[in-house]
């Protein structure tokens, strides 16, 4: 079944899909459409959903090409937007991003670098990742993104287990940390600073080198060839690096585009996305890449501290957002909490409420299910709009109207909010191993709480064990193991195990329900999946992070860590003195309204799976700390080795 965007039927002229075919994402008239997910039931239950591909598979050529075509084909189409040192922005075109690519890439060849060698990048998010990315991919080199907080150890394997040749970090600190290791790391043979003005030298070394160098080695590349080595954050045991080819990121971004529509080829405004989440990872990679391909303007913020991105917001002004819950958590609570302070509380829970209302009469309309907001809702929700919604979306620079989220779920009730406060959700779910999103919110057809549909191109299968298994063109080709000579294959039967839980429904939407691995077995014998009862929590504005235990426990229980902020909120708001952290976590007040949030979140399980006791812990899980990933994912086993007193203390009668 063909669904149009626009609230029109679809050309009656259309013709049949062809299976395993391409399907074009605009019916004959021009108007984009959406494919409903094929479906295949087990037993009465739904197994397998899968789309069809949007985009036609692409047989040569590589990402190299991309800042290439562009500036043949729009010249002087805005590009890019880069950040200068004080503040402002500057426009990139086609023709000079191209310009710049060329003489990076023509630097690196002048330095001796080969087709194939590795070349790490160690940076935040910033203009000449980007730039690095497709310079390399043009002088014929694999990128090795590095996490630019990863410790000293961390970055060692990195190196040396990629056979990286060539590193260049941000800083000259992070320079100084891996020098005292060049003596374990033979093939590294270079090491460049950006903020020491080396790429720039890069680019003047390479001047002698003809441009023809650089279109042979383009020429040598297919969609086949490896284009990254992203290593897996390692939440358990040591990180393993992803081997992703040209071809994955074609299927994933190509299909991604002609699906989500609206981001990628708005009619009504300049397309633009500020991406401000790690390049290190691959969804900031793979949006990266899409906007180069759909030439929309993209902009790079290196700081997530509210002081410095909260400017970028209003000065660079994008249409739409990259982020995770935790950011969208966070939006959602200051924006309470300044309500509050001034003394508007009340109205902003019952705008919130609206827009929650708002958000589900706009899914139940878009699905069949209802009628749409009704006149008084639109009443209240345009009454409500300059006293709230505006607020928050002017805090995301004013001009927002979509966010693609990722990581975790975000939940219905937020994912409602949203909708109702005018910034549509793109829920996604996806691994490193799948060049990112395998199933996307599809374009006025959302289902709130869930990660949507199949991506264009994949197919979802649930396992008799409950695990997810996908397939599809931008799944890995397999990890790096330089041990057994390069690639191994990751796949069983072209299906990847995910090592998560999910369901679909009688739609093909997908759900996650927990990980594979996490799950905790009580005492009792009930399997618990401890994520659906964190995320909810996490969205609580006192709470920062929660981890459930049990495994082999009579119960579960809850360790909770407190919001700096929201707790600072709290105390001012109820008239308590500033104390430490670590003697505020036994205030009898903030555990009854702690209690108050698990009873509500209790409710959301059965018995057996609800948490009887918590604990607030002294310390927030961090990064720095090792308690969480890159992502921001808990690292299980660590937290369960750190607090381990704690823990039984949660048992102890």
């Amino acid at each position: 079944m063909s669904i149009p965007y626009a609230n029109t039927p679809a050309s009656s002229g259309a013709a049949p899909l062809t299976p395993g075919a391409p399907v074009s994402a605009v019916d004959y008239d021009g108007r984009p459409v959406l494919v409903e997910p094929q479906i295949l039931r087990l037993d009465g239950a739904v197994r397998e959903a899968s789309v069809p591909p949007f985009a036609p598979t692409v047989t040569h050529g590589s990402l190299a090409d991309l800042p290439f075509d562009n500036a043949e084909a729009a010249p002087h189409a805005v590009v890019l937007s880069r950040r200068l040192p004080d503040g402002r922005w500057t426009d990139m075109t086609a023709v000079r991003f191209a310009a710049e690519v060329l003489a990076v890439a023509k630097g690196l060849i002048a330095e001796g670098l080969q087709p194939g060698d590795r070349i790490a990048v160690m940076a935040r998010t910033r203009y000449e990742w980007t730039l690095l990315d497709f310079a390399a991919w043009a002088a014929g080199l694999v990128t090795v993104p590095v996490y630019p907080t990863s410790s000293v150890f961390q970055t060692r394997w990195i190196l040396h287990d990629s056979g990286a040749v060539a590193l260049v970090t941000e800083t000259t600190g992070q320079a100084s940390a891996i020098g005292p290791e060049l003596q374990h790391l033979p093939d590294l043979g270079h090491v460049w600073v950006m903020d020491k003005g080396h790429l720039e030298r890069l680019a003047e070394a390479g001047a002698g080198v003809p441009d023809g160098e650089v279109a042979v080695r383009r020429g040598m590349l297919g969609p086949a060839t490896l284009a990254t080595l992203i290593y897996t954050s390692g939440t358990t045991g040591r990180p393993k690096g992803c081997a992703l080819s040209h071809g994955n990121f074609f299927a994933e971004v190509d299909n991604a585009i002609e699906l989500l529509h609206p981001v990628f080829r708005s009619q009504d405004e300049e397309p633009s996305v500020l991406l401000f989440l790690p390049m290190s990872h691959v969804f900031g990679r793979m949006v990266a890449i899409a906007c180069v391909r759909a030439r929309v303007r993209l902009g790079h913020a290196p700081s997530l501290a509210p002081q410095d991105l909260l400017p970028d917001l209003e000065a660079f002004r994008p249409t739409c957002l990259l982020t995770i819950p935790y950011m969208l958590e966070k939006i959602y609570n200051s924006a309470r909490a300044r309500s509050e302070a001034g003394g508007r509380g009340a109205v902003f829970e019952r705008a919130a409420a609206v827009a929650r209302r708002y958000g589900e009469a706009l899914e139940a309309r878009q699905t069949g299910t209802g009628n749409g907001p009704s006149r008084s809702l639109k009443t209240a929700r345009s009454f409500y709009d300059p006293l709230v919604y505006r607020r928050i979306r002017a805090a995301m620079g004013g001009r927002v109207r979509y966010a693609i989220c990722g990581g975790s779920p975000l939940g219905r009730r937020l994912a409602a909010f949203y909708a109702g406060a005018g910034i549509e959700i793109f829920e996604g779910y996806g691994l490193t191993e799948t060049t990112g999103a395998s199933t996307v919110t599809p374009p006025l057809k959302p289902r709130l709480g869930t990660v949507g549909w199949p991506l264009p191109g994949t197919r979802v299968r649930i396992a008799a064990d409950g695990e997810i298994l996908l397939a599809g063109d931008h799944v890995l080709r397999g990890y790096w193991d330089p041990q057994a000579g390069g690639v191994v294959p990751a796949t069983r039967d072209g299906w990847l195990p995910t090592g998560d839980l999910g369901e679909l429904d009688d739609e093909g939407y997908l759900t996650i329900t927990g990980r594979k691995k996490e799950l905790l077995i009580t005492a009792g014998g009930k399997s618990v999946a401890p994520a659906p009862l964190e995320n909810w929590l996490r969205q609580h504005p006192l709470i920062s992070q929660v981890m459930l235990v049990g495994d082999g426990r009579p119960y579960v229980a809850a360790l909770i860590t407190l919001d700096p902020d929201g707790t600072t909120h709290w105390r001012r708001m109820i008239g308590k003195h500033p104390v430490p952290p670590e003697l505020l976590r036994d205030d009898p007040e903030l555990a009854a309204v702690l209690q108050r949030a698990l009873d509500e979140a209790n409710k959301l399980v059965s018995r057996p799976e609800s948490i009887r006791r918590f604990t607030v812990l002294p310390v927030d899980f961090t990064e720095e700390a090792g308690h969480l990933t890159p992502s921001l994912k808990p690292r299980r086993e660590q937290i369960m080795r750190d607090f381990a007193t704690e823990v039984e203390g949660l048992y102890e009668r």
